[in-house]
């Protein structure tokens, strides 16, 4: 055996026994007085050592890398993201003795550059959030080093089938509740890999769940869901950090996608400001546009006339957001006006009222 198949050997043994010491995630009810047919429950992916659902990419991101010989010792991992993969792929980094450079926007909270440095990364900031990918194929060209592409890789790197997936860890988790077999499926594209994988797996597995994907407002994601158009791009990026995109990434496979919306960014942090007091603890903006999505879906549920559960993804804590989604200075300079928008929540969850109508729906 050569020495690059050994180090590569060691490597995945070293990512193994770090799953082996995690528990999984917690499944959180949340009641939904106004839909009380509806049984909603939120996947804590929060809980993940790195603090969100990328910790679970990561993973499987360096697994995938190592298996396929992209890695080499002391070559530097780049990865373009919003902040929160960065952090995780640090972490797995850092196991590795392996450098790490993350290319996020300028306006990535200060909150995940700072988590990304505990774990011994560097971030190099990009003005133009479209030049998140260019920028990262030149310093892997530059660097000698490999350039992970999450966008790219999402969803082969998952292992949709089993291996303890998300999805398999929901229905798993779910077995004993009073509707064990969940009507709905939410979650928010950020490469799209989640989408991607609760799909394939209800297929696979033939459940008839249906699968919901929430989409920011600043995003091609739902418009290349309703349009078919694969080519659209945006010139700005999400102000949803985790989630929307400004092309339609390779991960984003519409067809094993059942319904999707797009949410207004102001109604999705309002969303997030109400589950958080909900929750007693912070929760990150896709964990808001995620609130919407299940509200949606309860509502379609109620006038079919069926009953059943609702399982959402609560994507990431929200400490990492202190300076600005929970800053009312920021929200103010940023023009959010969120009461409203919270009381609206409120009815919607609290008595079933109709949500505001800005909320672009395709499938439900």
């Amino acid at each position: 055996m050569n020495d690059h198949r050994q180090w590569a050997r060691e490597a995945i043994r070293i990512i193994e026994a770090d799953f082996q010491r995690s528990a999984d995630t917690h499944l959180i009810p949340l009641p939904l007085p106004g839909f009380p047919e509806v049984e909603l429950y939120f996947k804590d992916e929060s809980s993940h050592p790195t603090g969100s659902l990328k910790h679970r990419l990561a993973r499987s991101l360096f697994l995938y890398a190592l298996c396929n010989g992209w890695l080499r010792p002391g070559a530097p991992v780049i990865e373009a993201s919003s902040g929160s993969t960065a952090i995780s792929e640090a972490y797995f980094a850092r196991l590795l003795g392996l450098p790490f450079i993350a290319v996020v926007p300028a306006t990535t909270s200060q909150e995940k550059i700072a988590q990304i440095a505990f774990y011994g990364g560097q971030s190099h900031l990009v003005n133009d959030p479209t030049q998140l990918y260019a920028e990262s194929e030149r310093l892997a060209r530059e660097t000698g080093g490999h350039f992970m592409d999450q966008f790219t890789y999402a969803e082969r790197a998952t292992d949709w089938r089993a291996n303890n997936n998300i999805a398999e860890s929901i229905f798993t988790q779910m077995r004993f509740e009073r509707h064990p077999e969940p009507a709905w499926l939410i979650s928010s594209p950020g490469t799209g890999g989640t989408t991607a994988t609760l799909g394939r797996y209800v297929r696979y597995r033939q459940h008839a769940t249906r699968v919901l994907c929430a989409d920011a407002e600043r995003s091609v994601f739902f418009d290349s869901y309703t349009s078919g158009d694969r080519s659209l791009l945006l010139d700005c990026g999400s102000r949803i950090e985790g989630i929307g995109r400004p092309r339609v990434e390779a991960s984003f496979l519409p067809q094993v996608i059942d319904a999707m919306i797009k949410v207004p960014d102001a109604l999705s942090l309002a969303a997030m400001h109400y589950l958080a007091e909900r929750l007693g603890r912070r929760v990150g903006g896709s964990s808001g546009t995620n609130l919407i999505g299940a509200l949606m879906a309860a509502r379609q549920m109620r006038a079919a006339g069926e009953e059943g559960s609702i399982v959402a993804i609560l994507c990431d804590g929200g400490d990492r957001y202190a300076t600005t989604y929970y800053d009312q200075d920021w929200l103010v300079a940023q023009g959010y006006q969120l009461p409203g928008l919270i009381a609206a929540v409120t009815a919607c969850v609290e008595r079933g009222e109709a949500l505001p109508e800005t909320v672009l729906r395709a499938g439900i």
